[in-house]
């Protein structure tokens, strides 16, 4: 959001902020008479909060409000990661929406040899540049705020690394805010237990920018796939994904007492060493599909993986194991049986490509007949990219996974096909 935030608000508010409101009756004001929908804080009970926003949708707008928010108590240390630290400055600390515009008349100030923001009350900002992950290790924090997540170069590395320092106070948490890129990391970070998901589109806030700002980006990108990115705040798939984001989002729910039928479903690798064999457990119940676990496993020796199957197997209490016979042919049932695997193995053969064999899976998925019974962020990631013309590791997940639901939903069925009279 950009500055002109301020001149949209009633010209009795604005003096009577200019004479010294406070930063809490300043808080206040604003959250009654600005904030977008997608900028108000959660009411829920969150410990990340990811805020998905188009290009001036006002992501900053709500971290600096957050912020403001959190330091009206004394003594708390916060956490300020960007980019860069050129970025944490101009941007979320002193840009025209950033935390010491929005701070009324308890503004704080700019320490520049210790890169951070001090309050009067001695609540404390550090800035951090997400081009140095190691120097958040070490300090400890109430809460922080992650900015254009999407734009770091090793997110994960740098989130990972800031979680481990929020360990302050009774609840501590974390404020993610980015314009949406298709990147695993983005992915693994909204299906993370206790994330609240908010998205903003630009046009939700064309009222604090260029006139003609709108206007001419959706003359210029209108309906393209950029537009849908940078404009609406939205994920935007791989081409040529099969399952999409929202559906998987939504395939999430718990375990029913009982199952009809359980199936192992195993994708082998195709050398000794190295590749990962997929081992995926998968579930029947009324007319659902309920994924149990992906116990999928790298490194391992024939044996090494096969006695990972067993193991399964017989945990799950699983009435087969299917195996994809493509990659050994019986030397697959014969070594589940040397690794001491009770259950019955069923041999599939793929006469299709991974894009016909997952192409009713995803119907099912659409259809909301598959439930997932816990994350699995690394499955998921496989899923969006099956089908795709994007390179990538083999998805040995996804592809056990389709060979269990097709087993369990589609009598082995690979979908439709054309035969030539």
């Amino acid at each position: 959001m950009s500055g002109a935030w301020l001149n949209s608000i009633p010209l009795s508010k604005r003096n009577a902020w200019r004479a010294g409101r406070s930063c809490r009756q300043l808080e206040t004001d604003i959250a009654t008479t600005v904030l977008l929908p997608h900028q108000v804080i959660p009411e829920v009970d969150w410990r990340t909060w990811v805020l998905l926003g188009g290009r001036g949708s006002g992501k900053t707008f709500a971290g600096a409000h957050w912020i403001n928010t959190l330091a009206r108590e004394s003594g708390r240390t916060l956490a300020l990661v960007g980019p860069a630290l050129h970025d944490v400055r101009e941007v979320m600390v002193e840009g025209p929406s950033g935390i010491k515009a929005l701070a009324g008349s308890d503004r704080p100030r700019w320490e520049a040899g210790r890169k951070r923001l001090v309050w009067a009350n001695d609540t404390v900002a550090y800035a951090f540049s997400a081009e140095d992950a190691d120097s958040l290790r070490g300090p400890q924090f109430h809460a922080g705020w992650a900015d254009e997540f999407c734009a770091w170069r090793n997110p994960e590395t740098v989130l990972s690394n800031l979680r481990f320092g929020l360990r302050l106070g009774e609840m501590p948490r974390l404020m993610v805010t980015t314009t949406p890129r298709p990147m695993a990391a983005l992915r693994r970070l909204l299906a993370q237990g206790g994330t609240v998901i908010d998205s903003g589109a630009t046009q939700a806030n064309a009222r604090h920018l260029s006139p003609g700002f709108l206007a001419h980006l959706n003359e210029l990108y209108g309906g393209t796939r950029l537009a849908a990115q940078e404009l609406m705040g939205l994920i935007v798939e791989t081409d040529g994904a099969l399952f999409r984001a929202q559906d998987l989002a939504q395939a999430r729910g718990a375990r029913p007492a009982s199952l009809d039928r359980i199936v192992v479903a195993v994708d082998p690798p195709a050398t000794a060493h190295g590749d990962a064999c997929g081992i995926v457990v998968v579930g029947r119940k009324d007319g659902r599909a309920y994924v149990l676990a992906d116990r999928t496993v790298r490194g391992r020796s024939p044996d090494g993986w096969a006695r990972v199957v067993a193991a399964v197997a017989k945990e799950f209490k699983a009435a087969q194991v299917m195996a994809e016979a493509n990659q050994g042919g019986e030397m697959v049932r014969t070594l589940l049986a040397q690794a001491g695997c009770e259950t019955a193995v069923k041999l599939v053969h793929a006469r299709h490509g991974k894009r016909v064999r997952a192409e009713p899976v995803a119907a099912l998925y659409e259809q909301g007949r598959v439930i997932h019974c816990d994350a699995f962020p690394a499955l998921e990631e496989e899923m969006m990219a099956l089908g795709s013309d994007a390179g990538g590791a083999s998805p040995d997940r996804a592809d056990a996974l389709v060979w269990a639901i097709n087993g369990l939903m589609l009598n082995g069925r690979e979908g439709p096909r054309i035969r030539r009279l």
